[in-house]
């Protein structure tokens, strides 16, 4: 399981942001899963949002020119298409995810990472 332990972290970080980020404040909880499934890792996060996580680019989309030096990347007023990169790292990371609503309300956002050489392999782009 270590060998997936940062990609574990990082899908966790991304599901939980898009969560925190839908959930109005002081009206709704968010709730996190986490299953070693022995072959590897389960998780969901929940929120109270009916909201469907939107998938706004993908990684093919990414140039060179999207990942040189900027210094005013860390301007809080600059909005200029810089978010929308968690998903398409979520769907690059897991085997497989996707999203169940959970009537009346909300809905549970998940992603599977595998420890197998299927994992390695879709990795290297094979």
């Amino acid at each position: 399981m270590h060998a997936i332990a940062d990609d574990v972290e990082l899908i966790a970080s991304e599901l939980t942001t898009n969560a925190v980020a839908r959930t109005p404040i002081g009206v709704g909880e968010i709730g996190f899963r986490l299953w070693n499934e022995g072959n590897g890792v389960l998780l969901a996060v929940w929120d109270s949002s009916n909201a469907r996580p939107e998938t706004k680019r993908r990684l093919a989309e990414l140039s060179l020119a999207d990942i040189g030096a900027d210094a005013e990347a860390l301007n809080s007023a600059r909005e200029d298409g810089l978010r929308g990169w968690g998903l398409p790292i979520v769907e690059a990371l897991s085997s497989e995810c996707g999203v169940h609503a959970t009537p009346p309300h909300g809905k549970w956002v998940w992603a599977r990472v595998p420890c197998s050489a299927e994992r390695n392999s879709r990795l290297a782009g094979e």
